[in-house]
């Protein structure tokens, strides 16, 4: 996937002006390669409006050839690329203070030349890369249509019986036999009681009949993330409460998904989800956000949620809406649709139904 990297490092250039920043060094490595195109595990930048530097080491000198635009200048330095920057840092420089060590800023401010001002500027790229462009939104709608493959796989080939880890190998497996790098995190296949923790990890049990499996998986294509979650049912034995549960939060993602939309903040977006399930008096049971940004990363901004400010959504973010209830020592139920943000009702990239799925 071709990166429109040249209009990217000028839109870098026009937040330092608004920061009165006169250069970023950029050494995350998801930045580098939003900013870059560039994929190798050892790279930076450093750019400005009249500056457009990229450093790699011997390992990765041929594939920045291939990858990074020309408009950069290339530079090869030892693994310790920060050497080959710092002789072309001048002014201020704003360095990532939200990725970069302790011991990589003191390193970095011992060697800076005299006249060099260093200020915190972590969030400038992460920012930029909230708002997806038209090139990046088919990337994960790609990978979510992958992901909708594998959910069907896996309601094909049935749950009761197998074990949560041998769902969970086989939607890996499913990912990367369709093309995909991998899953974009370690598949949660969480039965039964299980799944009333939002982060389980997959055990050697067997799945039971007659209770809810929690399933939440992604992956990653062209370096995109997807994430979904669905809940299956294992039989029709299900209890009146689990239904319940599922019918609530079912409602209360339909509900949180009419709300998305540009201009509309993360936090009242959460409170729509949030405030449906607390008046049915479960309020104490979906404990985490509603959702988060994907994109490169598999969390990033902006995130729905009461724990960030009011930042209203803007056109082109692609969030998740993952409302859950999660009854302790009985079962959990999440629902997870990856979405991209426009001026009126999301486009929602993930297809696998919603309705509850009896899978044998």
């Amino acid at each position: 996937m071709t990166l429109a990297t040249d209009t990217r490092a000028d839109q870098v250039a026009d937040k330092l002006e608004e920061r009165e920043l006169d250069q970023l060094l950029v050494n995350d490595l998801i930045n580098v390669r939003w900013l870059t195109g560039f994929t190798g595990t050892n790279g930076l930048a450093l750019v400005g409006r009249d500056l457009k530097l990229f450093v790699t080491d011997f390992r990765y000198v041929e594939q920045a050839r291939a990858q990074v635009p020309d408009s950069f200048e290339h530079a090869r330095g030892k693994q310790e690329l920060s050497e080959e920057a710092i002789k072309r840092m001048s002014g201020r420089v704003g360095y990532d203070d939200v990725h970069m060590t302790v011991r990589q800023f003191n390193k970095l401010r011992e060697a800076v030349p005299e006249g060099v001002e260093l200020v915190p500027a972590g969030g400038v790229v992460e920012e930029l890369r909230a708002v997806k462009d038209a090139r990046e939104v088919e990337a994960i709608r790609a990978a979510a249509a992958l992901a909708d493959e594998v959910f069907a796989e896996i309601a094909e080939r049935g749950l009761v019986g197998r074990t949560e880890h041998e769902v969970a190998v086989d939607a890996e497996i499913g990912f990367r036999r369709r093309g995909a790098a991998g899953p974009s995190f370690s598949p949660i296949v969480a039965s039964g009681p299980h799944g009333a923790l939002p982060h389980a990890v997959p055990r050697q049990v067997p799945i039971e009949a007659d209770t809810l499996v929690v399933v939440d998986m992604g992956c990653v294509l062209d370096g995109y993330s997807s994430d979904c979650t669905r809940t299956y049912a294992t039989g029709e034995g299900l209890s009146d409460e689990m239904r319940s549960v599922y019918d609530l939060v079912l409602r209360a993602q339909l509900a949180a998904l009419d709300a998305v939309r540009a201009g509309v903040g993360g936090r009242s977006v959460d409170s729509v989800a949030r405030d449906l399930i607390g008046s049915e008096g479960r309020a104490d049971q979906f404990g985490h956000g509603l959702g988060h940004g994907v994109g490169l990363d598999i969390h990033e901004d902006p995130r729905l949620s009461q724990s960030v400010s009011d930042k209203p959504l803007a056109a082109g973010n692609v969030v998740t809406v993952e409302p859950g209830v999660y009854v302790p020592g009985a079962f959990g139920v999440r629902i997870e649709d990856l979405v991209v943000v426009t001026d009126d009702r999301p486009e929602i990239l993930t297809s696998f139904t919603k309705e509850l799925t009896v899978v044998g």
